[in-house]
């Protein structure tokens, strides 16, 4: 719990992972050029005091990953999204059985997620089935720019990409969380495109589509595309540093959010271990939208509980304590009022 200037606010870190980069781990040049411009992210948008050598950064481990969230985080609960990236690392970029096994460990702070890839088949289908039989998970992070062969992504409306949705709806997994935003070298940027979100949820409307890092830079077209689809959010995750050094760039993309979609579908997220989750909270909680940027209304502290927290412990029925809940009955008209929000739902 974070708590500043008389208000506390539960707080739930929707995106993080567990990964291991280092060398032995590294299957081949793109192994490498993935992992380095993790890090240039994390070097180029973090206040310096916040800044890890490259050499702690290629490896965490569940014992410094409990202590940076939960110990001196403010973190309530945190939410794993991994990415496999079998063609460049040999056992793997994110650490499965390490971050389930901590989950496991830990059900009262960590909520384990899991990943797939459609193009995997009818093999990966029977795998999805007994990894769900083990894990028991309520949500999957999609990489569609990985690579697969000499395939370089996948598009969401692909037909495989439905046997997937199709099998997730069986199985209750109804959180599908893709990462449609920056490239990370050597990943195709065309490939993270966010036009094959809208398909998918259109025809999937009783699935959950989490957009990881609102599209960016696709920001307009991710807004057009949730504000007709009920059913996208947005993950706030590699947008919440640009607090730090583009604070105008942070405020057009939260001001944009909230105008299109509203507050109740935005969620916080560190990107864990790309960054830390104290100074980011900090940071938003005492964020404002500069005054000249007079077409986007304030922020009100209700607004930022939801998005820090109550709208992803919504979705993945986490228990918030009493107190720091939200009243039942239109809990943000004591904040400033806000600009009308068009309704777009049947232009199409």
């Amino acid at each position: 719990m974070y708590s500043k200037d008389g208000e506390n606010y539960f707080i739930v870190d929707a995106h993080i992972a567990l990964w291991d980069a280092r060398p032995e781990n590294q299957r081949n040049v793109p192994g490498k050029q993935f992992i380095d411009c993790f890090y240039d992210y994390h070097r180029n948008l973090s206040p310096h005091a916040e800044q890890w050598t490259y050499e702690e950064f290629l490896y965490q481990g569940g014992q410094r990953l409990m202590k940076d969230l939960f110990e001196d985080g403010y973190v309530d609960h945190a939410i794993f999204q991994p990415a496999y990236l079998g063609a460049f690392y040999k056992h793997g970029f994110a650490q499965v059985e390490e971050a389930y096994g901590l989950a496991a460990a830990n059900p009262d702070k960590l909520t384990y997620n899991h990943c797939y890839d459609p193009r995997d088949g009818e093999a990966g289908l029977d795998r999805l089935r007994a990894d769900h039989e083990k894990m028991g998970f309520k949500g999957v992070k999609l990489y569609t720019a990985e690579w697969h062969g000499e395939s370089r992504g996948y598009k969401l409306s692909d037909p495989w990409s439905y046997r997937y949705f199709e099998e997730c709806r069986k199985l209750g997994i109804k959180n599908i969380h893709i990462h449609k935003g920056p490239t990370v070298r050597p990943l195709d940027r065309d490939a993270f495109d966010v036009a094959d979100v809208d398909h998918a949820a259109s025809d999937f409307t009783d699935l959950n589509f989490v957009v990881e890092h609102v599209g960016l830079p696709r920001l307009e077209d991710f807004c057009w595309i949730a504000t007709q689809e009920p059913n996208v959010h947005g993950g706030l995750a590699v947008a919440m540093p640009f607090m730090h050094t583009r604070p105008r760039y942070f405020a057009q993309i939260i001001g944009e959010l909230i105008y299109w979609i509203g507050e109740d579908r935005i969620q916080f997220s560190s990107d864990y271990a790309i960054w830390t989750p104290r100074w980011l909270i900090e940071r938003f909680v005492d964020f404002q939208i500069p005054e000249d940027m007079t077409e986007y209304a304030p922020l009100t502290t209700a607004q930022k509980k939801k998005i820090l927290g109550l709208n992803a412990a919504k979705m993945y029925d986490i228990p918030v304590p009493a107190e720091l809940q939200l009243p039942a009955a239109d809990e943000t008209k004591t904040g400033p009022r806000q600009p009308e929000r068009a309704d777009l739902a049947g232009v199409r």
